[in-house]
């Protein structure tokens, strides 16, 4: 059996796998919950969406099966073991600038141009043609094998959440919905805030009072716009000269302006991905640094300086005193993703928190209650997703690595990452594909696209993989 050509196998079947790619990446499957009903509590276009690989894959002879709506799976084989692929059909909003519709699934230079095209619509049709072919090659199976499809992975997973609550957890499992090779680590990730306690009145003299401030809306983003209203005692010019000079010294853009006798001030960063801080450049903190320079109110003060003293200056938690990194997944990150401010009712500040597989999250917890008590702030809203972890000699990691190396003829290297892909929702699951060594990830960008060939090589890596884990 080993002797089958996975990549004509895919040939064969190239222009069905095109067709039912584009006709999936039609439907315009974006969460809209303000008009969800009982049968699309997510919204039509992702209902739709769902519904497209349950009739799709019941005409295919697989056994559909929905689940609230939310998630569904498809089957085939025999065995008390079940071998998982996960993936997901909602997309993204498609954002601006698309030079094409991005819902009408355009093919130019090779590559099909539609949100959702890479993300993860492509590959679920490359992953759901391989089980075609394992299944029409009639290739004998002792184990089932199961696409399990989400409709809510890029907000908030309700889809796999109601899922695993109802439905059995594969033994071994990928998701087609990040890079090759083989993603075996995810980080840990908390989100979580720093709420500031009120403060009297008492040592009232200051020459600039912070009135509203604010900057960043998400967790996971480094924000990139900032702004901050200033009462400013004596003449406006001192701070405006100052802040000209801050933004030169720093290559950054911004603007002022006095609105009613306040001093307005925006700031405008680079937004970057939460898991890696370092990447931008993020607007708030280079507020709360510039502050730092004028005595401000008491208030004020203390929420300013300890944004800065804490976060301010590195992204690894050194100053917390919580740093940690070990040799599967680096470093612990922290990123400073929401700051506001009103003189009113004080402080807080959003962080979203990538931490190693190794880490003691509890003692971490304690560190930063006990920083946060002795400067007047409290932990709210503490949120986890566990890092997720499998070990390089498993039988799955092994034979994953045997299947790529086979079909590209490069080595096999596992990566970590700080990110978080539908692996971690299985007890022994990895990232796998579609994107190969070198190419760039332009999931979630204007004009995404999925090279033709690359979809093509794809699916014959995951025939081979399904071929090899049910076998």
């Amino acid at each position: 059996m080993d002797t089958i050509q996975w990549e004509k196998e895919v040939e064969k079947r190239k222009s069905d796998l095109i067709k039912d790619t584009q006709n999936l990446l039609k439907i315009k499957s974006v969460l809209d919950e303000d008009n969800g009903t009982e049968a699309a509590p997510l919204g039509a276009g992702v209902k739709e969406a769902l519904d497209f690989m349950l009739n799709l894959g019941e005409k295919e002879g697989f056994t559909p099966k929905n689940t609230g709506n939310l998630a569904g799976h498809l089957e085939f084989g025999e065995g008390d073991e079940i071998v998982g692929i996960l993936c997901h059909v909602d997309v993204v909003p498609e954002g601006d600038g698309w030079s094409s519709d991005p819902f009408a699934a355009e093919i130019r230079d090779g590559k099909i141009f539609a949100r959702g095209a890479i993300d993860d619509k492509g590959p679920t049709m490359a992953a759901f043609y391989a089980m075609k072919i394992v299944k029409e090659l009639g290739l004998p199976l002792n184990r089932r094998v199961r696409m399990i499809i989400g409709t809510d992975e890029e907000s908030d997973w309700r889809c796999v959440d109601h899922y695993f609550e109802n439905e059995e957890m594969p033994t071994m499992g990928f998701a087609p919905d990040a890079d090759f090779p083989i993603i075996y680590a995810e980080k840990g990730i908390a989100d979580f805030d720093f709420v500031q306690k009120k403060l009297g009145t008492a040592g009232v003299n200051y020459k600039v009072k912070v009135i509203e401030f604010s900057s960043g809306r998400r967790y996971n983003m480094v924000p990139d716009f900032a702004t901050i209203s200033l009462e400013v005692e004596g003449n406006h010019n001192v701070v405006i000269q100052r802040y000209e000079e801050y933004k030169a010294q720093h290559e950054l853009n911004g603007n002022c302006h006095v609105d009613n006798g306040l001093l307005v001030l925006t700031l405008e960063g680079v937004s970057a991905h939460g898991m890696e801080p370092d990447n931008g450049k993020n607007a708030g903190l280079h507020m709360v640094h510039f502050l730092t320079e004028f005595q401000l109110d008491q208030q004020a003060e203390n929420y300013f300086k300890f944004v800065h003293k804490y976060f301010g200056t590195e992204s690894r938690g050194r100053e917390l005193g919580i740093a940690y990194h070990d040799d599967i997944t680096g470093d612990l990150t922290i990123n400073v993703g929401k700051l506001s401010y009103t003189a009113e009712k004080g402080g807080q500040l959003g962080l979203n928190m990538r931490y190693p597989v190794t880490t003691d999250l509890e003692k971490v917890k304690k560190v930063l209650s006990k920083v946060g008590e002795e400067k007047g702030f409290t932990i709210e809203n503490f949120t986890d997703s566990k890092p997720h972890h499998v070990d390089e000699n498993d039988f799955l990691v092994q034979t994953l690595k045997k299947v790529y190396e086979q079909q590209t003829g490069e080595a096999a290297e596992l990566i970590s990452i700080g990110g978080g892909t539908y692996a971690r929702s299985l007890k022994s699951g990895v990232a796998f594909g579609p994107l190969f060594p070198g190419r760039p990830d332009i999931a979630h960008q204007k004009d995404e696209y999925i090279i033709i060939d690359d979809m093509v090589k794809a699916t014959a890596i995951y025939a081979q993989a399904i071929y090899e884990l049910a076998k």
